[in-house]
């Protein structure tokens, strides 16, 4: 009697693959594994792979572009991290492996929670109130830094300043940025800087780095100290994406030490083009002012030509001259004024060496001041001479010039002016003003050449 053979079933080796990766994937939930980065690639698909290990055991990972696409830092060989994944099979290799889903330093979690926990508590204490945050001088004559000596950062900031705003004094106080003893190096910088310099503006920075590396800058203390800071302070803490408890509490939170300086800082070139400006605005005023004076001259003139006395025409004269000598004191005071100031400013820049342009255009300034000067004397030279000439032909019209060649003025006993003899009668009595003087007279006849009787 002949023993039927057992069933068998047969799997490929790829179904045996899914079956296995399907165990794993119904069995174990997502979950968090612990351990060191190594052999980390990045192909040109943007996906990551990896290897999670720890002292005894190793597990292939991977992580896709969809996923790391977020992660910040990017992690690198020997990091220590955090995973949240789930397990399962490559069925081409036959492989265990941990797709990842999530990924963070070790120990991120716990400083996340406690910087959350404090800028929470610091919040609702009021201590990041918009109403606490203080103005910044628009033109800082003393800058305070407060930051590692060693940094980059402390070059990005110097390097900032002098390019921007040169004019400033910077004092440094050296602090260590990181560990244990940085926090209270912070803390004593921000009360003792503002007592030793006569400080308009703080600035508190330092590079970038991990959560970890910029700690100190989330320290309690650290955050009352800038609130409390006798000066206001900007806080340029890392690189744009990362955010400190002392960037709350700061009076201006800048993304990097290089925004900090050039937000607590003007811009020496827009300055030199207001100077150019204020420059342009000078001598149009002193442009419109001989235009209002010489106006003003021309409106004399016509005046004075159309009055025929004298007293008023002694009257506009002296009166254009007080116009004049005021018009030349009030323009020369002007001009030294506006000299002196450009002296003084032209020395605070030249200490800082700004360069040529600005010599240039000091000289190209005198010359257009002189040349100014000029045309105005001229002018006014010109003016004077016209004048001269209207009072001269002012005189020769005079009455009182005729007569004294000679000629009289004849009235009769009503005070009229006698033009024709055939206005008066023989008897009647007239009376002749001379140069100097009148005379009497008593008509004997008429006839085209009056004979006068002169009574004394």
């Amino acid at each position: 009697m002949s023993v039927p053979a057992p069933h068998r079933t047969v799997y490929t080796v790829s179904e045996l693959a899914e079956i296995l990766r399907g165990l794993l994937e119904d069995s174990l939930p997502s979950l968090w594994v612990q351990g060191e980065i190594s052999n980390l690639a990045r192909p040109a698909s943007g996906h990551w792979y990896f290897t999670l290990k720890d002292g005894q055991a190793q597990l292939r990972c991977a992580m896709f572009r969809n996923v790391n696409f977020y992660i910040r830092p990017q992690p690198k060989d020997g990091d220590a991290v955090l995973i949240r994944g789930r397990v399962g099979i490559y069925p081409a290799r036959g492989e265990l492996q941990l797709i990842a889903e999530h990924l963070e330093p070790a120990g991120t979690g716990a400083l996340l929670r406690a910087f959350e926990a404090l800028k929470a508590r610091l919040a609702a204490e009021g201590l990041f109130d918009a109403a606490l945050k203080r103005p910044l001088p628009p033109v800082p004559r003393r800058i305070g830094l407060v930051t590692s000596a060693t940094g980059a950062a402390v070059h990005d900031v110097l390097t900032a300043l002098a390019r921007r705003w040169p004019l400033a004094q910077v004092f440094l106080y050296p602090v260590p940025v990181q560990g244990a003893e940085a926090p209270p190096a912070i803390v004593r910088a921000l009360q003792e800087l503002p007592r030793r310099a006569p400080l308009d503006v703080l600035l508190l920075v330092r590079g970038g780095g991990s959560l970890e590396d910029l700690w100190a800058f989330n320290e309690e203390a650290v955050a009352r100290a800038v609130r409390a800071c006798a000066v206001p302070v900007v806080c340029g803490v890392g690189h744009e994406v990362d955010v400190t408890i002392a960037d709350f509490a700061a009076d201006l939170r800048a993304a990097t030490p290089t925004a900090a300086a050039e937000l607590a800082t003007p811009d020496i070139a827009d300055w030199s083009a207001r100077l150019r400006g204020f420059d342009a605005q000078l001598l149009n005023a002193a442009r419109r002012r001989l235009e209002r004076a010489a106006q003003l001259l021309r409106h004399s003139e016509s005046r004075l030509q159309a009055l025929a006395p004298r007293r008023r025409l002694q009257e506009r004269a002296q009166r254009l001259d007080e116009l004049d000598s005021r018009l030349r004191h009030a323009f020369q005071n002007r001009l030294l004024a506006q000299r002196r100031r450009l002296q003084t400013t032209a020395g605070r820049l030249g200490r800082v060496d700004p360069g040529l342009r600005l010599r240039s255009e000091r000289r190209h300034l005198g010359a257009l001041a002189a040349l100014l000067g000029s045309r105005m004397q001229a002018r006014l030279t010109d003016r004077s001479a016209r004048l001269a000439r209207s009072q001269a032909l002012l005189n020769s019209l005079n009455p009182d010039a005729v007569l004294g060649r000679g000629y009289a003025i004849v009235r009769d006993r009503a005070g009229r002016v006698l033009s024709d003899a055939a206005l008066v009668r023989p008897g009647e009595l007239i009376e002749a003003q001379l140069a100097k003087g009148s005379v009497s007279a008593e008509v004997r006849s008429t006839r085209e050449s009056a004979e006068i009787a002169v009574r004394k």
